[in-house]
């Protein structure tokens, strides 16, 4: 009987062939477009560090300035108000020819999203809200808190939200005075293919607060728990993205396959108790 000397090379080279072809075959974990929509009297720059970790894991991060604020606050005026806002980040996709979006708002951001979700559904994959508003069709800001919220009146004057924090020859970034408008106009949330939208709602549950209060009492939380979208909570405060960047970045990455409760299902809870420490 004959053998065939062994060939250490030949097997190598079939080991290799065999570890490629499975590596090909393998699907690559999916990389997204992100738009990030600040909150009121902020900008892009309170992205910065969850963008970075978004784009470090391959995605492509957009983190949009609104008018008058951050970066843009040369522009700023008594003028500028919600819709100005939502025609910044409408603008913005339309102007990159971004698909498959998605969008995330966080605070007063909500408001903005809103409007874009309105404008062009059809460019959006998901949304998420993060610890923003969530206003009804025809609502302002000041409507769905029902008020002014609990800001005193003085820092509302000679047309804008004040930011009295800020000192003079503080250096950026920091926050920007904001026009009242912003807050007193409503918003569009009637467009059919914007309602279809799978939409991913995020709390953010500072240690002292408990989640069944934070239910009772946030409107937002309770419009968004009405449609069916994704409940999910986060420990920390309102500037999560900020005090956890990381944390917050790996939720919006997780939250993107939420989808909405089927009618007369269950509202879908991916996270009611804090999943990302």
């Amino acid at each position: 009987m004959n053998f065939r000397p062994f060939r250490p090379i030949a097997l190598l080279a079939g080991l290799l062939w065999l570890l490629a072809s499975v590596a090909h075959a393998a699907p690559a974990a999916q990389k997204q477009t992100f738009v990030l929509v600040h909150g009121a009297t902020a900008g892009g720059w309170e992205w910065k560090r969850t963008g970075q970790f978004l784009a470090d894991d391959g995605h492509t991060v957009y983190r949009a300035t609104l008018t008058g604020l951050g970066e843009r606050m040369h522009l700023n005026g008594p003028d500028i108000d919600l819709q100005t806002h939502i025609d910044d980040v409408v603008n913005l996709i339309l102007f990159e020819d971004l698909h498959d979006v998605v969008l995330t708002g966080h605070s007063y951001g909500g408001m903005v999203v809103t409007g874009v979700m309105d404008r062009i559904p059809e460019r959006i994959r998901h949304v998420v809200f993060l610890d923003a508003a969530v206003p009804q069709d025809g609502q302002s800001l000041w409507d769905l808190f029902g008020s002014r919220g609990p800001l005193p009146a003085d820092r509302f004057k000679d047309g804008f939200m004040q930011v009295p924090w800020v000192k003079p020859g503080d250096a950026p970034p920091h926050s920007v005075k904001q026009s009242i408008r912003c807050f007193e106009q409503p918003v569009s949330y009637r467009n059919p293919a914007a309602l279809a939208l799978p939409v991913t709602y995020v709390a953010f549950v500072p240690k002292d607060q408990k989640i069944e209060e934070r239910a009772k009492t946030d409107r937002s939380w309770q419009n968004a728990q009405a449609r069916g979208w994704t409940m999910r909570t986060f420990p920390g405060g309102h500037a999560a993205q900020q005090e956890d960047a990381r944390g917050v970045a790996s939720l919006i990455e997780a939250a993107v396959d939420d989808r909405n409760r089927v009618p007369g299902g269950a509202a879908p809870c991916a996270g009611c108790a804090p999943r990302f420490a």
